[in-house]
Parts: C-alpha cells; structure tokens; sequence
C-alpha cells in the first residue's frame, strides 16, 4: 500500500509517500518540504494569508518531486491523506482540498490526519522506533503535553500547557532579546555562549503537583530582566538566553520524569519542533539512562512539520485497523481538535 500525506497546517509545506509491506512498520519512500520562515522573516510572525497562499503555489511541485524521487507514479497511490487539524484554517483547507481533489480525481480515498498524531508518530520513522506502550512529551510549536501512548489511537492525556507551550516561550522571549524569526533556534544557538545560571528565572509549575505546564510568567520574567538590563543587554544577550533555554529545559525535564513515574512505563518518546533541541536531549537521555528508560526522537530533519509524519501516521491507523479511508470528497478542516477526540469528530 502507497499513502501519499500532505502537510499544510501552518508555516511548512511538506508531501510524502511512504509505503507498507503485510504487517511491516510503514517505510518512508520519498518526501519534499518547503518552510516559509524566509517569507515571514519581514512580518517577526506567521501571515497566515501569505502563508495559505505559498501552500498554493508549493504543494503540487512538491508532490512531482516525491514521485519522481520515490521512482513512482500517481497511479500507485491507494491512499490520499493530509493534515485536517489543527492549525491555520486557510493553510488545512490548501492542503485538504489539493488531498480531496487528488482522492476524486485517482478515485482514490483519502484520510484526514490529526496534525499531533503525525508528530506522536514520527518517531517510528526513524532506525530505532519505539514500541508501545510508552509516554510522550509533544513539544510542537503552540502545544506543549504529555502523554501516556498505549497503541495507535489509544491517547490518555496526562498534562498540558495552561497558557503558552514551550516553543511559543522559546520564540517569544527570542523576540524580547531582538533575535530573528523564528526565534528558538537561534535562542538555542546564542546561549550555547552564555552561562545558564546567570539569571535566576522562574521555573513555574513545576512544584505543583501535577503534569501541567504553564510558560507565561516565564516570558515575562524574561520582559522584565531585559528592561533591568538596558544597555547592557547586547553584551548580557547570550547570558539570558542560556538561563531562559536552562529553565524551559528544567521544567521540560521534570516533568516527564513524573510522568514516567507515574506510569510506571520504560519508554519514552519526544516529538514536535522543541524536541530537536540539544540540551533537552543531552539531559533527558541522561536522566533517563539512570532510570533504565529507553528514549526515541524523530530523525532532526523530520522534528518540524512535514508530510512523512501524516503519510505515517495515516499508514499506521490504516494497518491498526482503527480508521478507514473515505471516498466521499467533501471536506472541511479542525482549527481546534484536541487529540484524543474521535478521528470523525
């Protein structure tokens, strides 16, 4: 079976084709992924017109260069998915209709595709997949939870952010220190120059009791020390973000160290954009080899938004047999669709 996934739920156009043989972990065949951080570099943020209307001009290209990099053709595709939610309401109905009307025109069904089960999922892209059950820290751009995984569709939430996710904290407080869009990375990469203790910055949540998160004292903690430092802050720059990066990180660390306490479970898996960050690996494969816990990643070209995650995740709940494909083509999209709702919801 050949499932080709469009992704267009934001900043990122992606398509893939990956391939399933009997009841084999679905393989990546082929994938393509254009970002447009370079476009809304001008703007300090996403535009989600401009942002819908590059997926419009980006999707189909993309799509002939995976054809022609897998050595297939449309013909062999038996399913069509792509990415239903959430996210930009313009930027899913790009990605949907292009999916649709590739199902109609193929005769083909199609699938739509929970944007946070392709990052779940991703790691099973990689050479050392992970097995379930297992917990599950998704750290993907506005959203930040934890999760107990038990099998393909089996999501029992244990945490999640109150106010702002970990990457909106990353970014946001980049662009208080005047850091280019998209701001954590290079948050990332300027406090691999600055001393992580130099400001003491609040860690909140993390004596609460609970797997919730919450990162928006953080942000204006950060607000407050550069105003502090005024002129000085150039110099002091690398500093801040080490001590921002240190106390995300903290939090990040903690509490999925509860949660595998809580759940008693010896695998763990981190997904989404903040998971490519290098210190929050260095310290949790460290803490985690203490405890005798297995960590997988996705592969770091396949952290951010792409289309192998929805082509996977779809393959995968195809083969589990827990949701089948439609050959009815009218659409519509789930800006707002929390994970463990059903996949018809």
């Amino acid at each position: 079976m050949h499932v080709l996934g469009i992704e267009s739920s934001c900043d990122e156009t992606g398509v893939a084709l990956v391939e399933t043989v009997d009841d084999g972990l679905p393989r990546l065949a082929a994938h393509a992924l254009h970002s447009q951080i370079a476009m809304h570099q001008a703007y300090g943020g996403v535009v989600p017109e401009l942002a819908s209307r590059d997926h419009i001009r980006r999707v189909l290209p993309l799509t002939e260069a995976v054809f022609e990099e897998a050595g297939r053709r449309l013909s062999d595709v038996d399913v069509v998915a792509y990415t239903r939610g959430p996210g930009l309401a313009g930027a899913l109905l790009v990605g949907a209709g292009v999916a649709c009307a590739l199902g109609a025109a193929l005769d083909k069904p199609v699938l739509g595709v929970h944007h946070l089960e392709g990052h779940l999922l991703s790691p099973f892209l990689s050479a050392d997949p992970p097995e379930f059950p297992f917990v599950a820290l998704l750290v993907s751009g506005g959203h930040t939870q934890l999760m107990r995984v038990d099998g393909i569709g089996r999501y029992a939430l244990l945490g999640e952010t109150i106010d702002d996710a970990a990457g909106e904290a990353f970014d946001k407080s980049a662009k208080l220190m005047g850091l280019p869009y998209p701001g954590g990375p290079w948050l990332a990469k300027l406090a691999e120059q600055g001393d992580a203790e130099a400001f003491k910055l609040p860690r909140p949540l993390l004596h609460s009791g609970n797997l919730d998160f919450s990162f928006a004292g953080l942000k204006t903690a950060v607000l407050t020390q550069a105003k502090k430092l005024g002129d000085q802050l150039e110099a002091r720059k690398p500093d801040l973000a080490a001590s921002t990066q240190a106390a995300i990180v903290e939090v990040l660390l903690k509490k999925s160290l509860a949660a595998i306490e809580q759940t008693g479970l010896d695998r763990f898996v981190v997904a989404g954009g903040v998971g490519a960050n290098r210190v929050l690996r260095q310290q949790l494969d460290a803490a985690c080899a203490r405890r005798g816990v297995r960590v997988h990643y996705p592969e770091l070209h396949l952290c951010t938004d792409n289309g192998a995650m929805i082509a996977m995740a779809a393959a995968m709940r195809l083969q589990a047999g827990v949701q089948a494909p439609t050959g009815h083509y009218a659409f519509d999209v789930r800006p707002r669709w929390p994970l463990a709702s059903p996949p018809d919801a």
